[in-house]
């Protein structure tokens, strides 16, 4: 299977520090990709990079496009990465509808199916403001993943969510890199990565430190 995401000899350099350093990856669809690394260690500057939010030295091809230069983004990315950020005083319904008619790819049905898969209830009127950190990051997900992106990106996705609610991203995760996506993901829990990722790099001070592979293991989550 040819990659999807190619990244050779990425550097990215923020007031002097270096804070991507030389990546070269090759990622595939069909396959859960995990980030592991402390607060500051270049998880989510890499993030950034494939998508296309920063410039970088080296060359990022996504879906065989150049991204991060020119102003081109990453097409076809679904993508949380932090805090996920809404407008405040529009209900969760309402703020995914507000997004989805950017590019009209989806309808209210589809947009409300997503939000129950995650674990939200689309008919609850409750500002975005009102709603608990748990809920925040859920629809962070649903937002992320309801347009059937390509490549789906998920930066310390598990943030706030309690067990029953982990369980039930990690099977979404599961699905959809079973329907021919590339996933990455980040998390500080080891057990947490290996559960769902069929592939974990560890990355410390913006370098690729070591490569884990996981044969089997998100093979059996389906079962």
């Amino acid at each position: 299977m040819s990659s999807y995401i190619n990244m050779e000899n990425v550097t990215k350099e923020l007031s002097g520090n270096i804070v991507l350093n030389n990546i070269n990856l090759s990622l595939e669809k069909r396959k859960v990709y995990g980030l592991k690394g402390k607060n500051g260690s270049g998880k989510t500057m890499l993030f950034r990079a494939i998508c296309g939010f920063i410039k970088t030295q080296g060359t990022i091809t996504v879906g065989g496009k150049r991204v991060g230069v020119d102003g081109y983004y990453a097409e076809n990315v679904g993508v949380l990465l932090e805090n996920p950020g809404f407008l405040p005083n529009y209900s969760g319904f309402k703020n995914l509808k507000y997004l989805a008619e950017i590019n009209n790819k989806i309808d209210d049905m589809h947009i409300k199916a997503t939000m129950i898969a995650v674990g939200l209830d689309p008919e609850e009127k409750k500002a975005f403001k009102k709603y608990s950190l748990g809920m925040k990051q859920k629809l962070g997900i649903a937002q992320a993943i309801m347009e059937n992106p390509e490549v789906i990106i998920l930066d310390e996705f598990i943030n706030a969510l309690d067990e029953d609610s982990v369980k039930k991203i990690n099977n979404i995760i599961i699905e959809l890199r079973n329907k021919d996506k590339l996933i990455l993901v980040s998390n500080h829990n080891n057990e947490e990565l290996e559960g769902i990722c069929d592939e974990i790099y560890t990355i410390n001070n913006g370098e690729i430190c070591s490569k884990k592979v996981m044969r089997g293991i998100s093979d059996e989550n389906e079962k």
